[in-house]
């Protein structure tokens, strides 16, 4: 039976390893792809990671990444109208990366077919408006917050504890009426985590997977990459194909990416291999 993710105007094939592909608009990226706000140049980047084969747009306005401060819900709307505008017809489902209830009601009035929220809808409000529309959700396990996550975390049992909180997670969501086919699940790399803890999780990931909820997950370019192989963000690129094909081998279904022509020959090639 084949693993369908309603998303939004979309209905999606999960049982292949889907590409998430990363626009990013903040200022504040410590991968150095922020573009500062600019409508035309999202969305000339968003039309090239579609010709390299994303099948999502994943568009944030505000860096979640370790040390990062929030930026306001007006600035983050206001960077994010445009490109949802601009991008309407693109023929690929659009992902929003906010934390804000605010922001959510906005972009879902504007089209937008999936909210990606590393807090897990668990700001007041959040919930119930996702559930009032037929937009996809993915719900990602953080400890702590962005701007202080990374300050010694801690846990007794990663595994354990990450699992509990997305299955608790997904049963208030789906207790608020929003069907379990709309919901995807995220471990939350580098999200609250040593490079212990993360590498615990990418060995042990399949006990994270939750029978017919696609797993995403997104490890592109991150510090737990360059604490492995020494290298600065921008020359991740392999070490980032390595991690996301072991992460498919143990259940991973969406990839949320910088480089997506490179994931997906290691798709096609992980897959050809596979099928023989």
């Amino acid at each position: 039976m084949s693993q369908n993710f309603h998303c939004g105007r979309f209905v999606l094939n999960a049982d292949r390893p889907l590409i998430m592909g990363i626009v990013n608009l903040s200022d504040d990226s410590f991968s150095g792809d922020g573009l500062h706000g600019d409508a035309v140049a999202a969305a000339e980047q968003a039309g090239r990671l579609i010709a390299e084969g994303a099948h999502i747009l994943d568009i944030g306005a505000e860096s979640s990444r370790p040390g990062a401060q929030p930026v306001p819900a007006t600035l983050e709307t206001a960077r994010l109208l445009p490109v949802l505008d601009a991008l309407r017809d693109c023929g690929v489902p659009l992902s929003v990366d906010t934390v804000k209830p605010e922001v959510m009601r906005a972009v879902l009035a504007a089209g937008a077919d999936m909210i990606n929220d590393i807090n897990a809808l668990r700001a007041p409000g959040a919930i119930d408006i996702v559930a009032a529309s037929k937009a996809a959700v993915c719900l990602m396990h953080m400890q702590g917050e962005p701007a202080t996550m990374q300050q010694a975390p801690h846990y007794d049992d990663v595994i354990g504890e990450v699992a509990n909180f997305l299955g608790e997670r997904v049963a208030s969501a789906e207790a608020a009426g929003i069907p379990l086919n709309r919901i995807a699940v995220d471990p939350g790399f580098g999200f609250g985590k040593s490079l212990e803890h993360n590498i615990e999780l990418l060995r042990r990931l399949g006990e994270l997977t939750v029978p017919g909820l696609p797993l995403m997950v997104g490890m592109s370019r991150k510090s737990m990459l360059g604490l492995i192989t020494g290298r600065p963000a921008q020359e991740r690129v392999s070490a980032g194909i390595a991690a996301h094909m072991l992460a498919v081998l143990r259940g991973a279904r969406i990839l949320r990416v910088h480089d997506v022509a490179a994931t997906r020959d290691a798709i096609e090639v992980l897959q050809a291999v596979e099928d023989y």
